[in-house]
């Protein structure tokens, strides 16, 4: 865990994290979650990026959801998440379009492959640029490449892939993070260790960006 200006980060694992912001809990596509969150249930709210199963996982999901979660997702995990959880106020999100909830500005960002067909622009899959009521911004990037609307993005706090395959190599990641994001506070290697990519990739992202801190966190 890491506390950045008393927003509490915590990574799940894979592209999964847990924000405590002023004691409002917000997951990010939860994967594989540790024992330590059985039937923990304590999401006010809840962000899916895409509808794969490694980032929309019922399984999980149904350990940190309760009645009054709130939902904000891609339009393509609309009704996969309606048919679950028919209770929960669920809101699609596409690209360019904000939300409050609960205090805090969600916004959906593009996320897609340039260079492989696994997340197809046209798909409208995202990432997540969260605004904490303090104005502190954090850049969960979703499943993508390097891509020309992230220079339209300079977040205090950026969560990057690095494992390539899927998505952007560490190589890439350092690119995307020194020349177009440009992070004011932190950038945070995430999506490798659980299918593919290893803590060498982190090493090597974390080893090469040279415009803010990083920082590998543990699964908790």
């Amino acid at each position: 865990m890491i506390n950045i200006e008393g927003v509490e980060i915590r990574w799940n694992g894979h592209d999964g994290f847990r924000f405590d912001s002023e004691n409002k809990i917000v997951y990010v596509d939860p994967y594989k979650l540790i024992k330590e969150y059985n039937n923990k249930n304590d999401a006010d709210i809840l962000l899916i990026s895409h509808n794969h199963f490694d980032h929309l996982s019922i399984e999980d999901i149904d350990n940190v959801i309760n009645k009054n979660t709130i939902i904000c997702c891609s339009q393509e995990c609309l009704d996969n998440l309606k048919k679950n959880y028919p209770e929960n106020e669920i809101y699609p999100l596409k690209p360019g379009e904000t939300k409050k909830i609960q205090g805090l500005t969600i916004t959906g960002i593009e996320a897609y492959n340039t260079n492989k067909n696994f997340h197809p622009k046209k798909d409208e899959k995202i990432g997540f640029i969260i605004a904490t009521k303090n104005n502190l911004t954090i850049y969960h990037t979703g499943d993508t490449d390097i891509i020309p609307e992230m220079e339209k993005v300079n977040p205090d706090i950026l969560l990057v892939p690095v494992s390539g395959t899927y998505v952007m190599t560490a190589q890439e990641a350092v690119k995307a993070t020194n020349e177009m994001i440009k992070p004011k506070k932190l950038a945070i290697p995430m999506h490798y260790g659980s299918i593919v990519g290893t803590v060498n990739d982190a090493e090597d992202f974390c080893k090469n960006v040279n415009v803010c801190k990083t920082v590998i966190l543990e699964i908790e």
